[in-house]
């Protein structure tokens, strides 16, 4: 690959792929529009980094959907809920409604009004709930 075509930086990978996939189709749009859901994979480093120097926070899950990816942290605060991404679990069980969980924040992009849950980690397994492990297979819905 040359210079003039090497792989930009400030542009995450699957945000590249797709302007190339465009670009090869003849497309005249060049550029796509990032999506507003920061995953672990596409999150800057200084952005991780400033999420792991946070503070550990407290809240219990309020809803998770392993097929579709995301869910939703409800703080010990009260606040609004806090979207959660699947790659920002930490663990070996898939969360489910009702676990406690200890998380950090990180703001979404672009401009950095909101925050998402980072680094979750369920501190305490919901009673009564059949939990499954990731590397089970997802139940059919």
């Amino acid at each position: 690959m040359s210079s003039d075509q090497s792989e930009p930086k400030d542009i995450p990978t699957p945000q590249v792929i797709n302007n190339a996939a465009l670009a090869h189709q003849g497309s005249p749009h060049k550029f796509l529009i990032p999506s507003p859901i920061v995953t672990r994979r596409t999150r800057t480093f200084s952005t991780s980094e400033r999420a792991k120097e946070g503070p550990r926070l407290a809240g219990t899950i309020r809803s998770f959907c392993r097929n579709r990816g995301h869910g939703w942290v409800l703080p010990a605060n009260a606040a609004e809920p806090l979207f959660v991404h699947i790659s920002d679990i930490e663990g070996e069980y898939v969360p489910k409604e009702g676990d406690e969980v200890s998380y950090q924040t990180c703001p979404v992009p672009p401009k950095n009004e909101k925050v998402q849950a980072v680094h979750v980690q369920i501190t305490h397994l919901a009673p009564g709930v059949s939990h499954e492990k990731w590397d089970c297979p997802s139940p059919k819905s």
